[in-house]
């Protein structure tokens, strides 16, 4: 049985303050639950104050980027090392957001992947393919490239340190949503490429999250579907009682 995995990506939105406070009493909703895994991903700036405030908790921390380098002269960049000294567990990778604004690529990714994997740190692979994409039928093309180009090197082990989240981008903050039934169509085309690339058993072993438009209201459906294991949660994760209701789903 694959371990349920809800995580919440929180972008550029909660002070470190805001953050802390958001967290604690996260903590105090979600505490006891072990049948799933949860995650949260605040900014860099509030990831060890947030940290700080779930020590002892089930709550895992993730960041929302990592470098392909641990040190050097990379002004910005943000190394899974330190991270991992932080007590980070999880790093969002090629998310749509950094594709889009700042020409994250399949290599680049698989760099990262690779960094983060070296440093004991797993990560969350993003995936996923524009509205123009699909209406031109070119999904399953662009899922395959995705993977085939993050996935480059990395080798059977690797994989129970990996989570895929498949993001339809034109799903992505717009309030429109793929259908469950669309959305396992895609995760299922995902776990055949794992099939192919690896074996029947890490295919089958690997988690799967969805994330677009994720809410309350449409968790169940969407858990319910076979091949999907988690959401990646943006808007809805920014707020108590809706993230609460997408854990316990």
């Amino acid at each position: 049985m694959r371990k349920p995995i809800i995580a919440g990506n929180w972008k550029m939105y909660k002070s470190v303050k805001e953050s802390v406070d958001f967290a604690k009493q996260l903590n105090e909703k979600l505490k006891g639950i072990v049948d799933r895994e949860i995650v949260i991903a605040p900014t860099f700036l509030a990831a060890s104050s947030v940290i700080d405030a779930l020590r002892f908790s089930n709550i895992r921390v993730a960041t929302q980027d990592a470098h392909w380098e641990n040190e050097g002269a990379y002004t910005s960049g943000i190394s899974p090392a330190f991270l991992k000294e932080l007590g980070v567990k999880f790093a969002i990778l090629g998310h749509s957001e950094k594709r889009q604004y700042d020409n994250e690529t399949d290599e680049r990714v698989n760099r990262k992947l690779k960094n983060v994997l070296r440093n004991d740190l797993k990560a969350i692979v993003c995936v996923g393919e524009t509205l123009q994409e699909r209406e031109s039928g070119k999904t399953e093309n662009i899922i395959e490239s995705q993977v085939k180009g993050c996935f480059e090197g990395i080798g059977l082990g690797d994989l129970s340190n990996i989570v895929i989240a498949y993001e339809p981008v034109w799903a992505i903050g717009t309030g429109k949503n793929a259908t469950p039934e669309q959305a396992n169509e895609v995760h299922a085309f995902i776990r055949g490429l794992i099939a192919k690339k690896y074996n029947a058993e890490a295919a089958g072993n690997i988690r799967l999250q969805y994330g677009g438009s994720v809410k309350p209201e449409n968790i169940k459906q969407l858990m319910a579907q076979p091949d999907i294991d988690g959401a990646l949660v943006g808007g809805a994760s920014l707020k108590i009682d809706s993230f609460e209701a997408l854990v316990k789903f």
